[in-house]
């Protein structure tokens, strides 16, 4: 391993987008050098200037043309005065650390996410947004007429432009705060419920239960609610019923087990409704998503939406751009894909994230500026006049 050690190269990391003269965020400059919390690239030895700039050729190359990368292949494209037989070492060295892998029907090498990870810390050149596609962006969604509008068409055009899905967090202005609700038995296992929460903002949803609950069950789950839970936030209900149950009397407890299983069906639905994706077909175009059951296990989580949500929780929390690679995530639906997510703002506080959903092999020098600016143009449209 000797071959590799010496002093790092430091990406270029130039500033992406721009509008009257402003450039990139230092936040998403700090996101672009800065490790994933969950990588292990920070474990790896240093590795030297010739090693990363190979594979930075490698990784480009391979997300422009998606086949493996040869040594000969390396030689023309890198421009360093090298014979195929030394890339091959350095090639070797590097599937060694886990960086680089190659696939068996192929000679060529293609990068791990391990690989691509230390490609987007330390080796990743972003390129600017052109001037085009930001009017665009701008025109497009100040022509919406209402928030939820201007949410769908940052979805659709995030999707549009980077040819993958695009997903948005609607805005958490305010939390929701129960004020009354009401229970409506439509047929077996399948409930109406009428929410008024806020400042008598009246909502309407259709939970699907565990069982089948007669209208009288349903009027006494709704008057306990009501009479207990009123004026409380939404999403609390659930572990104060729970609370309640330590301290009250056996006969209670199955009125509120069924509370329980109602109000949590209820917020289930509620998250569900929290996050617009658009796209997902665009997906489907690309060879490393061709295996039939990942893809249906990446469509039911786009149906589904709890898991990304709970990846977009994660990032609503953190500072600037965040990127997650492969199974980086957390779950095996999103193994085969890498998510790119930053929050958005109004007057300086975040209110929700949005970002794309693609394969490992995305282009992430163009896809990090788009998410970028989209956030930005997002979060001023949504600031008061």
């Amino acid at each position: 391993m000797a071959g590799l050690t010496g002093p790092g190269l430091a990406g270029t990391v130039l500033p992406f987008w721009h509008s009257h003269g402003k450039s990139a965020s230092h936040a998403l400059e700090r996101a672009l050098l800065s490790p994933h919390p969950g990588s292990t690239v920070t474990n790896l030895p240093s590795i030297n200037d010739r090693a990363l700039a190979l594979l930075k050729t490698l990784v480009e190359r391979y997300i422009q043309e998606g086949q493996p990368v040869g040594s000969r292949t390396l030689a023309r494209e890198s421009g360093m005065n090298l014979s195929p037989a030394t890339i091959r070492n350095v090639m070797a060295d590097l599937e060694n650390l886990g960086l680089v892998t190659s696939p068996h029907t192929s000679a060529g090498r293609v990068p791990t996410v391990q690989g691509y990870r230390l490609f987007v810390d330390r080796l990743l050149t972003v390129q600017p947004v052109d001037e085009q596609t930001v009017s665009r962006f701008r025109e497009e969604l100040t022509g919406s007429r209402n928030p939820d509008e201007v949410i769908d068409a940052a979805s659709s055009l995030l999707s549009e432009v980077t040819r993958l899905a695009g997903l948005v967090m609607l805005p958490r202005h305010e939390k929701m705060i129960l004020r009354h609700i009401e229970f409506l038995h439509l047929s077996e296992r399948k409930v109406l419920v009428i929410l008024v929460i806020n400042d008598q903002e009246v909502q309407n949803r259709v939970i699907t239960t565990q069982r089948d609950f007669t209208p009288a069950e349903l009027q006494q789950v709704a008057n306990y609610l009501n009479a207990e839970f009123a004026g409380r936030e939404l999403e609390s209900i659930r572990s104060g019923i729970i609370d309640s149950m330590q301290q009250t009397r056996d006969d209670m407890h199955a009125l509120m087990q069924t509370a329980v299983d109602l109000a949590d069906r209820v917020v289930r639905t509620s998250r569900e409704g929290d996050c617009v994706i658009a796209g997902g077909t665009n997906l489907m175009g690309y060879a490393e998503m061709a295996d039939v059951e990942k893809l249906r296990q990446l469509f039911e989580a786009f149906e589904r939406k709890l898991d990304i949500l709970h990846i977009l929780d994660q990032s609503i929390e953190a500072e600037g751009l965040q990127i997650f690679i492969g199974e980086e995530s957390g779950y095996e639906a999103l193994g085969e894909c890498s998510l790119v997510t930053t929050p958005y703002k109004v007057e300086g506080d975040v209110i929700g994230v949005l970002g794309v959903i693609g394969p490992t092999r995305m282009a992430y020098d163009r896809v990090i500026p788009v998410v970028d600016m989209t956030a930005k143009i997002l979060g001023s449209l949504l600031s008061p006049a």
